[in-house]
C-alpha cells in the first residue's frame, strides 16, 4: 500500500520591495557644520575688520572741526578722512542702514528671508547635493541661481524694500562726506601697513567661502 503524500503547506509569496522615492531636498538639508564654519569665519572676519577702528574719540572731536576754505581743500580732507577713519565710516553707515531696518519690521523681515534663502538655496548647499525638487520637477545650479537673482532683483527694485536701503545708504554717505570734509585732518598720522590696505578681508572671507561660487 503506497505511503500517503505529505500535506502540502502553505506558502505566501513575497512582493518585491518597491524602491522608496528619494526625498525633496528640502531648507532642512542644509549642511548644519557648513553654516557653522560659515558663521565662525564670518565673525572672526568682522572682528578682524573692526579692529582697525580709530578711537570713536578722534572721530567725535569737535576741537577738529573747521570750515574748509575751497571745494579743493574739502575734497582733499575728505580724501585723508577715508583713509584713515574708513572702519568708522563703514560702521556709521551699517548703523545708518540698521536703524532703517529696525524702523521698518515688514522690509527687515523680507530681507532676512531673501538672506536666508541665498544660503540654504546656494550658499550653503553642499556641492554633491542632489537637484533641488519642487511643484514635481527638478531645477539645476543655474537656474535656482537665476530665480534667486531675480527675486533678490525683485525685492530690492521693485518694491519699498530698495527705496529704504538707498536713503539709509545716502543718510550714511551725506553724514561721512560731511564729517570727512570738515575734520582737519592735520593730526591725523595716515602711516597704515601695506597689507591692511591691501583688499577688505570681508569680500576675501565671502570668496573663499562659498568656493568662489558668488
Amino acid at each position: 500500500m503506497a505511503a500517503a503524500a505529505p500535506p502540502l503547506l502553505p506558502t505566501t509569496v513575497v512582493p518585491a520591495a518597491t524602491p522608496s522615492p528619494s526625498p525633496i531636498p528640502t531648507a532642512d538639508d542644509a549642511n548644519p557644520a557648513a553654516a557653522r564654519a560659515f558663521l565662525s569665519r564670518l565673525l572672526e572676519s568682522a572682528k578682524r575688520a573692526l579692529s582697525g577702528a580709530r578711537p570713536w574719540s578722534e572721530l567725535a572731536d569737535r576741537s577738529a572741526l573747521s570750515r574748509p576754505d575751497t571745494v579743493a581743500d574739502a575734497t582733499s580732507r575728505l580724501r585723508k578722512n577715508l583713509a584713515y577713519f574708513r572702519v568708522n565710516y563703514a560702521a556709521v553707515v551699517a548703523l545708518s542702514l540698521a536703524a532703517a531696518l529696525l524702523a521698518h519690521p515688514f522690509s527687515l523681515a523680507a530681507l532676512l528671508a531673501l538672506l536666508a534663502a541665498w544660503c540654504l538655496l546656494y550658499i550653503l548647499r553642499p556641492a554633491d547635493a542632489p537637484p533641488l525638487a519642487a511643484f514635481g520637477r527638478t531645477f539645476s545650479d543655474r537656474e535656482v541661481l537665476g530665480g534667486l537673482i531675480a527675486s533678490s532683483a525683485f525685492v530690492v527694485f521693485l518694491t519699498s524694500v530698495g527705496s529704504l536701503i538707498f536713503s539709509a545708504l545716502a543718510l550714511g554717505a551725506a553724514v561721512v562726506c560731511a564729517h570727512g570734509a570738515f575734520r582737519v585732518p592735520e593730526d591725523l598720522f595716515l602711516d597704515e601697513p601695506a597689507e591692511q590696505a591691501a583688499g577688505n578681508p570681508l569680500l576675501s572671507f565671502i570668496a573663499g567661502a562659498t568656493g568662489g561660487r558668488v
